[in-house]
Order: C-alpha cells, then sequence, then structure tokens
C-alpha cells in the first residue's frame, strides 16, 4: 500500500477522481476498469455498491503494477465500513459528510480520509481530524463561488468539488480553486445500459479536458 503523502499527492496530480457505483458486483468492477482504460485511474468505489470490498479487492489485485491506478472507497459513513474498506485494499476513504470516527479509523491506518463538507464548521473539523482534501458536496448546490471564499479563512485547504460537475463547468471549478473534481453519472452513467465503451469515451474527453484547463492555469499563472 502506498504511504499516505504519495496517495494525497496522486490524487491531486490526476486532478480528477471518478465515483463508480453500480447495480451489481459486475457492473462496478466493469464501469472502474472502463474509467481506467479511459485515463482516469482514480476510482472512488462507492458502498452502495454490492460487494464493494470484494470489487476494491479484485481491481487492486489487478493493477498492482499500475502506478497510474489509485483505488479508494466512497459513500463511507461508519467506522466499521471503513475498517473492511481499508483491509480491501482501499488506498483512501471518501464520505458525503464528515464523521470523527470514521477520521480516528483512518488515522489509525494512516489513510487518508476525504469527508464531504458545506460550512466552514464541517471543514474546520475535517481539517482539526486531519483531513488533508475536503470534499465540497454537493457542488450543485453549493456553487463555485463557494471555494474562492472558504479560501479566505481556509487559505491551506484542498478541495476536491463532487456533484453537478460538467464538461460544461469543469473549466470554472478550477478557475475558483478547485484542486480536484469528482464525476459521477456525468462519466459513468452508460454503464447502467451496459455502454462500457461509451464509458471509457467519457472518460478519456473528462480527463482531456482537465488536463488542458490546469495547463492552461499554469500558463495564466506564470505569465
Amino acid at each position: 500500500m502506498l504511504e499516505k503523502s504519495k496517495v494525497l499527492t496522486q490524487i491531486q496530480n490526476a486532478g480528477i477522481v471518478t465515483v463508480v457505483r453500480g447495480n451489481s458486483k459486475e457492473e462496478a468492477y466493469q464501469t472502474a476498469k472502463a474509467c481506467i482504460q479511459g485515463g482516469v485511474g482514480s476510482i472512488e468505489l462507492a458502498f452502495t455498491a454490492p460487494h464493494a470490498d470484494e470489487v476494491i479487492g479484485k481491481l487492486n489485485e489487478e493493477y498492482a503494477g499500475d502506478a497510474d491506478v489509485l483505488i479508494g472507497a466512497g459513500t463511507v459513513l461508519d467506522p466499521q465500513t471503513a475498517r473492511v474498506a481499508i483491509i480491501a485494499g482501499a488506498s483512501y476513504i471518501v464520505s458525503p459528510s464528515f464523521s470523527e470516527e470514521v477520521a480516528k479509523v483512518c488515522n489509525s491506518y494512516t489513510i487518508p480520509y476525504i469527508p464531504g463538507c458545506m460550512t466552514p464548521t464541517d471543514i474546520q473539523q475535517a481539517l482539526t481530524f486531519g483531513s488533508e482534501i475536503v470534499k465540497l458536496f454537493p457542488g450543485s448546490i453549493m456553487g463555485s463561488s463557494m471555494i474562492s471564499e472558504l479560501h479566505g479563512p481556509f487559505p491551506q485547504v484542498k478541495v476536491m468539488v463532487t456533484g453537478g460537475v460538467k464538461l460544461d463547468n469543469l473549466a470554472e471549478w478550477f478557475d475558483k480553486g478547485a484542486k480536484i473534481v469528482g464525476v459521477g453519472g456525468q462519466m459513468v452513467g452508460p454503464a447502467a445500459l451496459r455502454d462500457f465503451e461509451k464509458v471509457i469515451e467519457n472518460a478519456r474527453v473528462f480527463k482531456d479536458q482537465v488536463n488542458e484547463i490546469r495547463h492552461s492555469n499554469t500558463d495564466k499563472v506564470l505569465l
């Protein structure tokens, strides 16, 4: 398992995480594989998918030698699920909200914890319990301006936006200060119809656009 600092660096360098759900173990597995084939190697395997821990274990085994692939667990609501996910091989844990008990489990295993936050209080709690990346969720409700506003009192916080991220608003999220975007249905929606080729195509388009936006922003800073 990668060191915590390396996992955090890899997630930030990727700039995009795909949220994978699924109505069956096989659907979740094939969806994750399609995203990886499309170039999005940071996978958040949601525990709403059946046998999510087994899917995490299978993906880790299959991609053990691939430095660009990072399998994490999402929709982790309690410490028991966090421990199951970590034992299965999850490299990071993501929650829709902040949980002190989940944070403690992650800290015990030196695993990054990315909790969902909606308020400054949420963010302060998350930082206090060791989170280095927080998930602004749901982004569709909070809006991109929330990121720049939060960077006033919390200039050091690294934000991953999930919920409402689309191709036509990617630039806006990054321009406002997001470090990472989490994408679900906009990328993996076709998997419900078993159209995994379309998932691969969507992943490539998202990844290419994220890279283009981030390189463009870097050039602006240099100028």
